[in-house]
């Protein structure tokens, strides 16, 4: 063992430019993998990408939804029909029962 480690300090001591650009190379590559704008860096950041347009998506659905809904309020049996079941409207010789879930 004793001798392994005396070969390669010889090898080390022989060939100092060889060994410094290896380090330099290591370097470099540890840089390019697990810098700021590395591989690892770009894989996160492309999974929160696909992330936000699925949002977006979902929002741009949203959207679409509450237009339709601000176009159909102008009709007038639509806003009857949100009155009757959100407000519990009723007309004048209507009778209305509410039943109640009891939730225990």
């Amino acid at each position: 063992m004793k001798q392994l480690l005396s070969d390669i300090w010889a090898y080390v001591l022989s060939h100092p430019r060889k060994i410094f650009l290896l380090a330099l190379a290591g370097v470099l590559v540890l840089w390019v993998v697990f810098g700021n704008y590395g591989v690892v860096a770009r894989f996160r950041m492309e999974a929160e990408n696909r992330m936000l347009r699925e949002l977006q998506e979902q929002e741009e659905l949203r959207i679409i939804e509450n237009t339709r809904k601000i176009h159909s309020a102008d009709n007038p049996e639509t806003i009857e029909k949100i009155a009757r079941e959100k407000y519990n409207f009723s007309k004048d010789d209507e009778t209305l029962f509410i039943i109640e879930d009891e939730k225990k």
